[in-house]
């Protein structure tokens, strides 16, 4: 770690303000160069604590980062992730207002509900079977704080793995039998096929990656309970959004989900 707690205050205070003006800032290693991901991950807790302080509450975490294509591209080996604001979810069908983001990107994901608490550190994928209840069809918006995307992995770690809202959709499928890496997915832009994915794009297994997230939180001494959701990785290349747009993922097994962008 390189950066002073007071460093950390001041980063994830210029987050937060970005985040509330819609004014992106230059990337957070340009002035810290040697920022490594424990800093950022301290950095995101002190952003966490600031959005909780104004009255918002955890409900879930999204994973990023957890294909190959992604992860070569920012020159790392493993994913990273965020908690999920109650503030950032959507229900199927929603409106999203791209003036609300800053240069948003769109991604269909599987989300994963858990049914029993799961905890690290030797969490394995047959554990957090046993602990998934449900999936569910989802989109996320991504969006960055960071001036036109020009992140380092510390970058998007510290502005909450660059999460923007999450719509769900309405149907919480029972995963018992169901072979989530197989559940393949057509994602449509106002009608026409634009990208196709499957569940094993998401780390070999979207179980995998919730298994890699519970292990990773006891790192930090927490925890996955039941009840909360986990998005567990972009299927395809995440699409830049403007307004008019339909985007709708339809998913074998799951169902659709879909969102207008105003």
């Amino acid at each position: 770690m390189s950066l002073t707690d007071e460093q950390v205050r001041d980063l994830g205070a210029a987050l937060h303000a970005a985040r509330g003006s819609g004014t992106p800032i230059e990337p957070l290693t340009d002035d810290h160069p040697a920022m490594d991901m424990a800093d950022a991950y301290r950095v995101q807790q002190d952003l966490v604590a600031r959005l909780l302080a104004g009255g918002d509450r955890v409900v879930g975490y999204k994973l990023g980062l957890t294909s190959a294509p992604m992860q070569q591209m920012l020159g790392v080996d493993s994913p990273d992730f965020a908690p999920v604001l109650a503030s950032h979810v959507h229900q199927d069908g929603a409106e999203i207002a791209v003036a609300d983001f800053i240069h948003p990107r769109v991604e269909a994901e599987i989300a994963l509900v858990l049914s029993a608490d799961l905890a690290g550190p030797d969490c394995t994928a047959v554990d957090a079977a046993r602990a998934v209840g449900g999936a569910v069809a989802a989109i996320e918006i991504v969006d960055s704080r960071i001036r036109d995307w020009k992140i380092k992995l510390a970058d998007t770690i510290a502005d909450l793995a660059s999460s923007g809202a999450i719509v769900l959709g309405s149907n919480v499928v029972p995963t018992e039998g169901l072979d989530v890496r197989l559940i393949g997915m057509a994602f449509t832009r106002d009608g026409e096929l634009v990208a196709t994915g499957a569940g094993a794009a998401a780390l070999g297994s979207p179980l995998a990656a919730v298994a890699w997230l519970a292990n990773t939180l006891h790192t930090v001494g927490d925890s996955l309970q039941a009840g909360q959701f986990v998005m567990t990785g972009a299927l395809h290349a995440a699409l830049d959004i403007t307004a008019g747009q339909q985007f709708r993922a339809e998913f074998d097994r799951l169902g659709p989900v879909g969102l207008r962008v105003v």
